[in-house]
C-alpha cells in the first residue's frame, strides 16, 4: 500500500499546530499589508490581521510561489510515495491552476492537485476526508476521484456584517454600499463551487440572517443532498466567522445543534482570504455530505 501525504493551504482554516497534530502539511498563505508580506499563522495571526484591516491598512491577498510549493512536494516525496494537495478553489485563486499544471507536467502519478472548488471549512472537510480515505487504504488516484466527484456536495451561507469590503473589492457599487449601509443591511451570500454569490440581500438583522441560513440549509439537506443517497442524517455541520469575537458563532452553534438534532458542530474562523473581501463580523453555516462507509 502506497504511503500518501496529505497537503493543503491555510485557506482550509487548518492551523500549523493542528496540521502537525493530524499529520497534514499546511502551506501558509501570503498577504501584503501596506506593502509588507506576511504569512498566515506564521507571521500573521487572526488578531493581527483584523487589527490592521479594521485600522485601514491596505490589505491584499497573494499566493505562494510555485517554487515554494514544489519544494514541499519534493521533500514529502522523500518520505511518501504520493501527495494529495488540496488548495483553495481555482475560482478564487490562480494558485490551484499553477500547481495543477506543474503536477501534470513534472509530477505525474506522484502529486495529485485537487481542484474541488472549496474554501474555508468545506475545504477543511475535504482534507479530513482525504485523510480518512488514505487510512482506509485507498489509492491516491481513488482519493482524487472521490474528492472531485463530490466537490459540489457542500454549501456555505455567509452573513456579511458590513458592505464596506464588498465595495472595496468591486463586488457591489459604491451607491449600493451607501444605501445598504444607510439601511443597515446584512446580506446573506452563498459560496458554492468557485463562486461567491448573493443569496438574500435585503436582510437587516443578525437574527434574521440566522433564520435565513437555517432555512436555506434545511432546503439543501431535504433537496439535492437527500437526492444523492436518500439520507438526511449524514451531514457535517460547520460554523465559521470573521473577526475575533466568538459570541455570535457560539450562539449559532447551539442554535444549529437544536434545529438539526446534532451533537457536533465545527466552529472555525473563516479563511483570511475570504475575510479580506467581506470584513469582520461575518457569520456562516456550512454543510458537507459525509463520506459513505463504503466507496465504490
Amino acid at each position: 500500500m502506497a504511503k500518501i501525504a496529505i497537503m493543503t493551504d491555510s485557506n482550509s482554516g487548518i492551523t500549523q499546530k493542528e496540521g502537525k497534530e493530524l499529520g497534514i502539511t499546511v502551506v501558509p498563505m501570503p498577504f501584503f499589508i501596506d506593502g509588507e508580506e506576511y504569512l498566515e499563522d506564521i507571521t500573521l495571526t487572526q488578531e493581527g490581521f483584523y487589527e490592521k484591516l479594521i485600522g485601514g491598512a491596505n490589505v491584499s491577498t497573494s499566493q505562494p510561489s510555485i517554487g515554494y510549493i514544489t519544494s514541499i512536494w519534493d521533500d514529502l516525496l522523500t518520505k511518501y510515495d504520493q501527495v494529495i494537495y488540496i488548495p483553495m478553489s481555482s475560482g478564487l485563486s490562480k494558485s490551484c491552476e499553477s500547481a495543477t499544471n506543474i503536477a501534470k507536467n513534472e509530477y505525474e502519478g506522484k502529486v495529485f492537485v485537487i481542484d474541488n472548488q472549496r474554501i474555508s471549512v468545506t475545504q477543511r472537510q475535504s482534507v479530513l476526508d482525504a485523510m480518512e480515505m488514505a487510512k482506509r487504504g485507498y489509492s491516491a488516484e481513488k482519493i482524487a476521484k472521490v474528492l472531485i466527484d463530490t466537490k459540489m456536495n457542500s454549501d456555505i451561507f455567509i452573513m456579511v456584517d458590513t458592505l464596506k469590503y464588498l465595495k472595496q473589492g468591486g463586488r457591489i457599487t459604491p451607491t449600493a454600499a451607501a444605501l445598504g449601509g444607510l439601511l443597515k443591511i446584512k446580506p446573506v451570500l452563498l459560496i458554492k463551487g468557485e463562486k461567491l454569490d448573493s443569496y438574500k440581500m435585503r436582510n437587516r438583522t443578525v437574527d434574521g440572517a440566522k433564520e435565513i441560513m437555517i432555512t436555506a440549509v434545511k432546503k439543501c439537506i431535504d433537496g439535492y443532498l437527500k437526492d444523492l443517497d436518500g439520507r438526511t442524517d449524514n451531514i457535517h455541520f460547520e460554523v465559521a466567522y470573521s473577526g475575533t469575537d466568538l459570541t455570535e458563532a457560539k450562539n449559532f452553534e447551539e442554535m444549529i445543534k437544536k434545529e438539526f438534532n446534532t451533537d457536533y458542530v465545527v466552529v472555525q474562523p473563516l479563511s483570511l482570504s475570504v475575510s479580506c473581501h467581506i470584513g469582520p463580523g461575518a457569520l456562516a453555516i456550512a454543510i458537507c455530505k459525509k463520506l459513505p462507509d463504503v466507496i465504490d
